[in-house]
């Protein structure tokens, strides 16, 4: 197969941890290098170091729940992020690994094999966090409301059956 991205990374992230397997093809030959790292900032700053030291170009993550956003907040910017639906990059079912999770998602990417899941600027994801943030205090506002006012016709109810 033509590889695409000579220098390139596959992540594998998990909520505590991200497995990374960075792809240098040179010359014919495959050069793949596996670290793992924490998922607090100064770990993933070291991730990022590590990538921008390497002089990889292209980096590819599942959308793993919420986990992979984190690291696309502070990789984005000075690497080519992509971030991929799960289905699309499985591999054959059974027992694996996080390495090989890393490896696989590397090599699918260096052959140009992946196709990344939209992801909106920086400015609209901001703007969507604040709007279901809002809904969410309205929703809360809501709720406890209706419980004083159920607690309200209640105490209404009981005084009206004792003064009977």
């Amino acid at each position: 197969m033509q590889v695409v991205y000579e220098r390139c990374c596959g992540l594998d992230v998990h909520k505590k941890s991200v497995t990374a397997c960075l792809s240098i093809s040179n010359a014919g030959k495959i050069n793949k290098q596996i670290r793992s790292f924490g998922t607090t900032t100064p770990e993933l700053l070291q991730l990022l170091d590590w990538l921008v030291t390497a002089q990889c170009t292209h980096v590819a993550m599942e959308s793993t729940g919420s986990y992979w956003k984190p690291i696309y907040n502070l990789l984005e910017g000075g690497l080519e992020l992509l971030v991929v639906n799960a289905h699309h990059i499985k591999n054959v079912p059974g027992r694996k690994t996080d390495v090989q999770d890393a490896e696989w998602i590397a090599d699918l990417l260096r052959h140009g094999l992946l196709r990344s899941s939209f992801i909106p600027s920086r400015s609209m994801r901001e703007l969507r966090e604040l709007v279901r943030y809002r809904i969410s205090l309205v929703q809360q506002r809501a709720a406890e409301v209706n419980r004083v006012q159920r607690r309200f016709r209640r105490s209404q109810h009981q005084t009206f059956l004792s003064s009977n």
